[in-house]
C-alpha cells in the first residue's frame, strides 16, 4: 500500500466549495471534524435531480406503490413521487456539486499506468488486519482473499476461509451499478448461527436448506433448487417426496430446519441476524472484454438486521415516515458509532470508504448517512435490500457474480427484458443520459430519447449491455481517482466523465416530473423462467 498513499499525497489533496467551483481553502472532511451537517437532505441520493423533460423515467425503479393484495411488508406506497417533487425546502437545492465537476481536467495528471497499479492493489486486507489489531470495537467484515473476487469462494459460493459468507450471482439494479456507469460490486449474505447449524455444529447441509428457505421467503416462492443436500444430515424431508434422499430441491415450509426450527419463516422478512457484505470497486476489463471487480474497494457496506420487525409495527414506521415527509421533516438517523447507523426498520448499516490515501477507513456520519436513505424507506425494496431479491432463482444463482451468466429476463408482470426497457423508459444508459457509449451502442441515432435498437433484444447475456470498454473503463476508473484525493464524497459518489447537463441544480414544485403517461409500475422481482 505505500505507494498508492506517496503517489496521492504527492498529487496534493485539490477540495470543492459549495458552489462547485474548486479553492484550496475547504475541506469536505471539516464538516465531520466540526459537526456540521452539509447536505441535510443527503438520503435523497443525486439521481433525485434528473432533468426528466416530463418523460424520461429513472424513478420507477425506486419508487413504487404495490396493492395491500400483495401481502409486502414494504408499504411506503411512493409511487407517487414519479409525478411530485415529495422535497423538503432544503432539499429542492442540489448539494450534490461533484456532478456538475468536469472529471476529465481535474484527473487529467493521472496516467494510464497510475491507474492500473492502483486499482489493482488490495487495499481490504490490510484494512481488515487493522480493524482486528486496532482499537476497532464494531463489526469486522472478513472474508480471506476477498480482494481476489471470485478466487475466495468455491464452486457454490461458500467462502473458503470458513466464515460461512455466501456469495449469489444476481442482475444488477438499474442502472447505477452498472460497469459502464463507474463501478463493479459483489454481494454476500450470511445467516444467523442457529441458521447454520444442526445441535450445535454446522452442516452445509442445514446451511444451504435455510438459504433455500430465506429465497422462498423473500421472492415469495413455493419451491427452489439448491446444490445437492443429504436430507438425512438435515433431518428433513425437503422435497415433501416421503423419504430423506439427496435432494437439490426445497419447498415451502413453516418453519426454518437444524438448530432454527422453531424460528417462523416470516413472508418477506429476512430472519433476525442476517448480514450482508457489499464491496464497491473500480471496473477491471479482462482480455476478453469483460469487466470485473477489481482487486482494489472504493467502499465496503455491511448490513445487519438486528430486529425481526412485526408487519404491524412496520406498517406504523412506514406511516411515521410519511407523516415526517408530509410536514417536511427533516431526517433524523440514528448512529450508533462502530456498529453502524439505524435505519429504524430493524437493520444497522456500516459503510467504509477510501481514505486520501487509498486506504478503507470508516465513513464520517454524512457519508453514511447517505447510504441509509434507500435501504430505509422507498417504495420498491424487499425489506430494504435489492440484490438479494435480483439473485438468480435456485442452485444457479449460489456462485459469484457474474454477468455472463445472466439473460436480460424481464421483470415480474411484464414481458421484455428489463434493461431493454430501462434503456427506453429513462432514454439513456443511466439516470442522467450522460453515457455516450450506451448512446451509440444501443440507441438508434446515437442521443438520448430516441428508440433502443431492435438488436438489444437479441443478446446472450447482460454483459453486453452493461460492460464499459477498456478505454471507458480507465476514464470512470481516473476520474473517481480524483474524488478519492479531494475526499470530496459529500459533494457525491456518483462520477461520470464530464459534467452532466441532464441535471436540476434547483427543484420547481410546482412543475411534476413526469407526465402522467410515462410513470411506470414496476417489480423489483425478476422472471427468469421467461427465457
Amino acid at each position: 500500500m505505500p505507494h498508492t498513499r506517496l503517489f496521492f499525497l504527492v498529487l496534493g489533496v485539490v477540495l470543492p466549495s459549495m458552489g462547485g467551483a474548486y479553492t484550496n481553502d475547504l475541506d469536505p472532511l471539516l464538516y465531520a471534524r466540526e459537526g456540521i451537517l452539509y447536505n441535510a437532505e443527503a438520503p435523497i441520493p443525486p439521481q433525485c435531480y434528473t432533468k426528466t423533460d416530463a418523460r424520461h423515467n429513472p424513478c420507477y425503479v425506486c419508487h413504487q406503490s404495490y396493492s395491500r393484495l400483495s401481502r409486502r411488508p414494504n408499504l411506503q406506497a411512493d409511487g407517487w413521487l414519479q409525478g411530485d417533487y415529495g422535497f423538503s425546502e432544503v432539499g429542492e437545492t442540489n448539494r450534490w456539486r461533484n456532478l456538475f465537476v468536469d472529471r476529465v481536467a481535474r484527473a487529467a495528471d493521472i496516467d494510464d499506468a497510475a491507474v492500473r497499479a492502483y486499482v489493482d492493489d488490495d487495499n481490504y486486507t490490510p484494512f481488515i488486519a487493522s480493524l482486528k489489531t486496532g482499537p476497532w470495537g464494531g463489526p469486522v467484515p472478513e472474508i480471506a482473499g476477498l480482494a481476489d473476487g471470485a478466487a475466495a469462494f468455491d464452486e457454490n459460493g461458500m467462502a473458503r476461509d470458513g466464515s460461512h459468507w455466501v456469495a449469489f450471482n444476481y442482475k444488477p439494479l438499474p442502472s447505477t451499478f452498472w460497469p459502464t456507469n463507474g463501478s463493479t460490486d459483489d454481494v454476500m449474505i450470511r445467516l444467523d448461527r442457529p441458521l447454520r447449524q444442526r445441535d450445535g455444529q454446522f452442516s452445509r447441509d442445514v446451511y444451504f436448506a435455510n438459504l433455500a428457505l430465506v429465497e422462498i421467503s423473500m421472492v415469495d416462492l413455493s419451491e427452489t433448487t439448491v446444490p445437492p443436500i443429504d436430507e438425512r444430515n438435515v433431518g428433513v424431508d425437503l422435497d415433501g417426496d416421503g423419504r430423506l434422499s439427496t435432494t437439490s430441491v426445497v419447498k415451502r415450509r413453516a418453519n426454518f430446519v437444524g438448530d432454527a426450527h422453531a424460528m417462523e419463516l416470516v413472508h418477506m422478512l429476512y430472519p433476525t441476524g442476517t448480514e450482508f457484505l457489499h464491496t464497491v470497486r473500480y471496473v477491471g476489463v479482462a482480455a476478453n472484454g469483460a469487466n470485473h471487480p477489481t482487486r482494489r474497494m472504493k467502499e465496503v457496506r455491511y448490513m445487519r438486521k438486528n430486529q425481526l420487525i412485526s408487519i404491524e409495527n412496520l406498517q406504523s414506521a412506514y406511516y411515521f415516515e410519511l407523516k415526517e415527509k408530509n410536514f417536511e421533516k427533516l431526517p433524523q438517523p440514528i448512529d450508533k458509532g462502530e456498529r453502524g447507523m439505524s435505519n429504524r426498520m430493524g437493520w444497522t448499516i456500516l459503510g467504509f470508504i477510501e481514505d486520501v490515501g487509498g486506504e478503507l477507513r470508516k465513513q464520517t456520519r454524512e457519508e453514511q448517512f447517505a447510504c441509509v436513505g434507500c435501504h430505509k424507506a422507498i417504495g420498491s425494496t424487499i425489506d430494504h435490500t435489492f440484490a438479494f431479491p435480483r439473485k438468480v432463482r435456485g442452485r444457479d444463482g449460489w456462485t459469484y457474480v457474474d454477468y455472463g451468466k445472466i439473460a436480460d429476463v424481464p421483470n415480474v408482470g411484464e414481458t421484455r427484458g428489463e434493461f431493454a426497457t430501462y434503456l427506453e423508459r429513462v432514454g439513456g444508459g443511466d439516470e442522467f443520459r450522460r453515457n455516450t457509449e450506451v448512446l451509440e451502442r444501443w440507441f438508434e441515432t446515437g442521443k438520448a430519447g430516441n428508440r433502443v435498437k431492435p438488436e438489444i433484444e437479441k443478446i446472450d447475456h447482460i454483459g453486453e449491455i452493461v460492460w464499459a470498454s477498456a478505454e471507458r473503463a480507465m476514464e470512470l476508473n481516473r476520474a473517481y481517482m480524483s474524488v478519492v484525493r479531494e475526499q470530496s464524497y459529500i459533494f457525491g459518489r456518483d462520477i461520470g466523465i464530464e459534467p452532466a447537463d441532464n441535471v436540476l441544480e434547483e427543484i420547481d414544485t410546482d412543475i411534476a416530473p413526469l407526465d402522467n403517461e410515462f410513470r411506470h409500475q414496476w417489480d423489483i422481482r425478476l422472471d427468469w423462467e421467461a427465457r
